[in-house]
């Protein structure tokens, strides 16, 4: 049963979930980016060239070289627009964090007190210095 905990587990993490969401959104963003480009650009691009603007028939020695380029080109359009998306997404997050004053302020840090007399570095609330000795008046 230990194997089965585990794998409970490793699906209950946060980030397997996020990245199961988006694999799905993903595969549903793939076909309206799909009829974008196939119902929407290729045909604006068959009419400034007059013809099969991604020419599917250009098949030389039975490879179909015209379907690679349409993929290739496919995928630059969902990889453009994935970008554009995640580019939005993080500024209205940063907008959001900036409203709410969650911003990355910095963080002060308190220095550690010093020996007066030998100027090293000691624990918080000694009464002696570990390096030379001296008596240390609590502040």
């Amino acid at each position: 049963m230990r194997i089965v905990d585990e794998f409970k587990e490793f699906i209950a993490r946060g980030n397997v979930m996020d990245m199961a969401v988006g694999i799905i959104v993903g595969g549903a963003f793939t076909g309206i980016v799909n009829s974008l480009v196939n119902d929407i650009i290729t045909p604006v691009i068959q009419l400034v060239t007059g013809g099969n603007a991604l020419a599917p028939s250009l098949v030389v020695a039975g490879i179909n070289f015209g379907g690679f380029i349409g993929q290739v080109i496919n995928f630059l359009i969902i990889a453009l627009v994935v970008f554009l998306m995640i580019k939005g997404i993080n500024a209205m997050r940063d907008k959001v964090e900036a409203l709410a004053g969650r911003g990355d302020a910095p963080v002060e840090e308190v220095a550690a007190p010093h020996c007066p007399y030998c100027l090293e570095e000691v624990k918080e609330g000694a009464t002696r210095c570990p390096h030379c000795g001296a008596e240390i008046k609590a502040a």
